[in-house]
């Protein structure tokens, strides 16, 4: 597979003493790629700074293997959609979508057909001649994605577009921006805080942290095998308890698992609420050492599973997902056996 975008040594620092340093990464063409993290820790800067609306103090940007770094947004064979929608009120949908178009120079029977073909892909066929204030936000969004798909770039670039639509709205948003990439095969960088729109709509996601990168994976693995402490933190749901080498093994209580990463001393162990197992103790025959006494504290029913929150005494509180049927054999208050099926341990630093 060819690589299409490559950021070799980025580098950017504001006065404030934000921004990144020494960022390397490469996105292969037709891939969707998801720069994930909090607010601050550097995702749009590295975006910006591949459309070129930043200039970097340092490093490379690479496109279909061309440096681009010299060049202003409108020479870079990328579009970015904003959060933010841009597009002109006193026009329409038509000539919103049409003016790049005629600035490049294509013929009017082109453009015509080249807006019909775009609106089709969003979903908006026949939406020409309606105004930006006669559309709702998320049709807004769609004319404003369907104004970079006519431009087609290398690389599309977008920065949190769902961020300012409803939860059901952004929901639907991202199956269509998955169907799109998968019907014209573009390559998308896309930049987002949440987690569950990365994991849904990525090849791969790039997680970051105060100006680096700390893990670059698909979803699957972002999510079963975190790479640092950081991300297990910041993906999904996660119990953490403070485990101990005992020689080979990592303890928690009565339990063990092999060392495998060869740690010392003191380490955070984690476990995902799913991972963990409960059962009655009037009714449970667990072999010696496989399960740790606890009390629930608080069942929350969500949906089709429940939520557990279990007292662990010397080892805190911890969040157990359960099923609906599990559930109608707990109680408040009872004191059950916890089981962990899988963990992942840590340097406690």
């Amino acid at each position: 597979m060819s690589v299409q975008l490559a950021v070799r040594g980025l580098t950017k620092r504001y006065k404030t003493g934000e921004g990144v340093t020494g960022i390397n990464l490469e996105v292969n063409k037709g891939e969707l790629v998801t720069l994930l993290g909090p607010s601050g820790c550097g995702k749009t800067t590295v975006l910006r700074g591949i459309g070129g609306f930043l200039e970097p103090d340092a490093g490379e940007i690479l496109i279909e293997g061309k440096s681009v770094t010299k060049l202003p947004p409108e020479k870079r064979p990328t579009s970015m959609v904003f959060q933010s929608y841009n597009l002109w009120p006193h026009m329409s949908v038509f000539d919103n979508l049409a003016f790049g178009l005629k600035i490049r120079g294509m013929p009017k029977a082109d453009i015509k057909s080249a807006v019909s073909d775009a609106l089709r892909l969003v979903r908006l066929p026949g939406a020409e001649k309606k105004y930006p204030t006669q559309l709702s936000g998320g049709q807004q969004q769609r004319v404003a994605l369907a104004r970079s798909l006519l431009l087609k770039p290398a690389v599309l670039l977008l920065d949190e577009p769902f961020s300012a639509l409803d939860a059901k709205l952004r929901h639907e948003m991202r199956e269509e921006l998955r169907d799109i990439q998968t019907q014209t095969g573009l390559t998308m960088v896309f930049v987002t805080h949440d987690q569950e729109e990365a994991l849904s709509l990525s090849d791969r996601i790039i997680v970051m942290n105060h100006g680096h990168i700390e893990q670059i994976a698909p979803p699957q693995r972002i999510y079963n095998e975190p790479e640092t402490l950081y991300v297990a933190q910041f993906i999904g749901k996660m119990n953490f308890l403070e485990g101990v080498v005992d020689g080979e093994r990592i303890r928690v209580g009565e339990l063990s698992w092999p060392n495998a990463k060869r740690l010392s001393g003191k380490v955070k162990v984690a476990v995902r609420p799913e991972d963990v197992g409960l059962t009655a103790s009037s009714n449970h025959q667990d072999e010696q050492g496989q399960a740790l006494p606890g009390k629930i504290k608080q069942i929350m029913i969500l949906g089709h599973y429940a939520e557990v929150s279990v007292d662990m005494g010397q080892h805190g509180t911890l969040k157990a997902f359960q099923s609906k049927e599990a559930i109608e054999r707990l109680r408040t208050g009872e004191s059950v056996r916890v089981s962990l099926a899988s963990m992942i341990a840590y340097p406690n630093d």
